[in-house]
């Protein structure tokens, strides 16, 4: 008997690499909320230099690995096909997490950093609060998935 089927690794996997990015989100909503609202300029700052380093290190990867396990599952599993509602809606909304990341959580960390750089700290927090609301759609966009993994509407 072997220790676990391919489908079982596939889905712990997805499932690990998830709780890795909406975990991380979760932690830098808190933080970053924090931060904000001392607002002590070394602080902002730091939170601002980190995300350069959590966002391609932790979240990215993690954004990743949760799309190509969750196509790699469908492809491998018969019972699952790219036509029914449930994946190509969990499909079609982490790619829009994943771009909503990409493009605008990226452009406003670097206008944040700039800003923090050139000691326009006003400019700083500003761009640290349109990041957050970017990060809370993902977080938004993240929970709807999960609610159609769960449900599966459509099965």
């Amino acid at each position: 008997m072997p220790l676990a089927t391919l489908h079982e690794w596939l889905v712990f996997l997805h499932v690990l690499s998830a709780m890795v990015w909406v975990g991380g989100l979760v932690a830098l909503i808190a933080f970053g909320t924090y931060v904000i609202r001392t607002g002590e300029d070394v602080a902002v700052a730091r939170f601002i230099s980190s995300l350069r380093v959590v966002g391609p290190l932790v979240l990215s990867p993690a954004a990743g690995l949760v799309l190509v396990l969750g196509i790699w599952m469908v492809v491998d599993d018969d019972a699952w096909s790219f036509g029914q509602t449930w994946i190509w809606l969990s499909l079609a909304l982490v790619a829009a997490a994943i771009l909503v990341g990409a493009v605008f959580l990226s452009r406003t960390t670097l206008a944040a950093e700039r800003a923090a750089k050139a000691g326009d700290q006003v400019g700083a927090r500003q761009q640290l609060r349109r990041w957050s609301w970017g990060i809370m759609l993902i977080l938004l966009l993240l929970v709807v998935t999960t609610w159609a993994m769960f449900f599966k509407p459509g099965v």
